[in-house]
């Protein structure tokens, strides 16, 4: 069901939203959002749901509270920040499905918008049983006409304001939601070639099930970040005090030999950005893979050549997709790599997508230019879980009527 599927005029709408912005305290002791990208994302449906005179009420969650009210995750800083971009007022209630959020969405005329507290302040909404999750959706089933589903970043829960709620009322996915879905269904399915897939971040066992389900659907699968260490240590080079999983190496030389067997590219880096401790000042050099690093040294990014020779191979795909920076980029020494895979993406003629999470969090940052890039995800675990095929439970209760 898409947004048109749905008649909303007069109605009032419970719109999942994901709000799951990064904050930090500022010296006055508010909490100051820090990207707000994933509240822009939401803005089209938003204003789309507004525009044809529907109530919209926002369901989003903030942190992992665990269950309880705490200060310093109320999504009061999101309802300002949504209410500048909207140039419009955001009713605020002050509880998940109380008497606050029943007052404020009683007072709503067609066109407004309110936003409810923190969902994860309440216990029921991630219990793991669905009775608990169901008596929340009930609650607020009973205070609303139907259900859009537009927060991509939480598609693979099964939480009480995702699944259940989905599944008693009628309902659709959000623009954002059915843009997701399109996106990561044409990776699947019929992507233009070359498709390259870019994987970095930290541990190597976080992306096996995606490196498992793509490694026969991609012509070239580029490994950068701390994951490549076990990649490197599975091939016998020497990695030093670099991150490395002992307990996956069987599974990655595996997954090297199903590389060969099958004409699949497995490019790793021939160079590394190493330092002798974590830290933005320490003592750095640019190491040749073969050479090994040094006991007592860490890799914490790839190296110039590497860098150059992976934005080549990006530039020369027609689907690329990247999931995981190349190294820790939040220190500048050891964001050249990270950077270089970014801009490649802008050049690329054909479809470019960031996995979202930290890799989407990098451009922002490093003020790469959206805009250029096919697709930005809003869900780093959601893309994950869609690129290693799984049924994401989610878009599951979307597809019943």
């Amino acid at each position: 069901m898409s947004l048109n599927d749905l008649a909303v005029s007069g109605r009032t709408v419970l719109l999942r939203a994901d709000f799951n912005v990064p904050l930090e305290e500022d010296p006055g002791g508010f909490m100051v959002i820090t990207d707000d990208g994933r509240i822009r994302a939401a803005l089209p449906t938003i204003q789309t749901l507004a525009s044809q005179g529907a109530k919209v009420v926002i369901l989003a969650h903030l942190g992992r509270p665990k269950g309880e009210a705490v200060e310093s995750l109320s999504l009061r800083p999101i309802a300002a920040r949504l209410s500048e971009l909207l140039d419009a007022p955001v009713v605020m209630a002050d509880d998940v499905a109380g008497d606050s959020a029943r007052s404020v969405i009683t007072g709503l005329q067609p066109g407004d918008v309110a936003l409810l507290e923190n969902v994860r302040f309440d216990p029921r909404e991630t219990s793991k049983d669905v009775h608990e999750r169901t008596a929340l959706a009930s609650a607020w089933a009973s205070l609303g006409d139907c259900f859009v589903s537009d927060g991509f970043g939480v598609v693979h829960r099964e939480q009480a304001s995702v699944t259940e709620l989905a599944a008693l009322l009628p309902h659709s996915a959000g623009l954002l939601v059915a843009r997701e879905a399109e996106v990561f269904n044409a990776l699947l399915t019929d992507p233009a070639r070359p498709y390259t897939v870019v994987l970095g971040g930290s541990k190597v066992s976080d992306k096996l099930g995606v490196i498992e389900n793509l490694l026969t659907r991609v012509d070239r699968l580029i490994i950068g970040g701390g994951m490549c260490f076990t990649f490197l240590l599975a091939q016998g080079f020497e990695v030093g005090s670099s991150l490395v999983e002992t307990d996956q190496l069987d599974r990655v030389a595996g997954f090297i030999a199903t590389a060969q067997e099958t004409g699949v590219d497995l490019v790793l880096p021939t160079d590394l950005v190493i330092a002798d401790a974590f830290s933005a000042d320490a003592q750095v050099e640019v190491v040749p893979v073969a050479a090994g690093v040094p006991e007592g040294w860490m890799g914490l990014d790839i190296g110039p050549d590497s860098a150059a020779r992976f934005a080549q191979l990006v530039e020369e795909s027609q689907t690329v997709v990247w999931n995981g920076p190349m190294g820790v980029f939040e220190m500048e020494p050891f964001a050249g790599g990270t950077r270089a895979v970014g801009e490649a993406l802008t050049r690329v003629t054909g479809m470019s997508v960031v996995g979202g999470g930290d890799s989407a969090a990098a451009i922002r940052l490093m003020g790469i230019d959206e805009s250029m890039i096919s697709h930005v995800s809003t869900g780093g675990g959601a893309s994950l879980e869609f690129l290693e095929g799984r049924t994401l439970p989610g878009l599951a209760v979307l597809s019943t009527s």
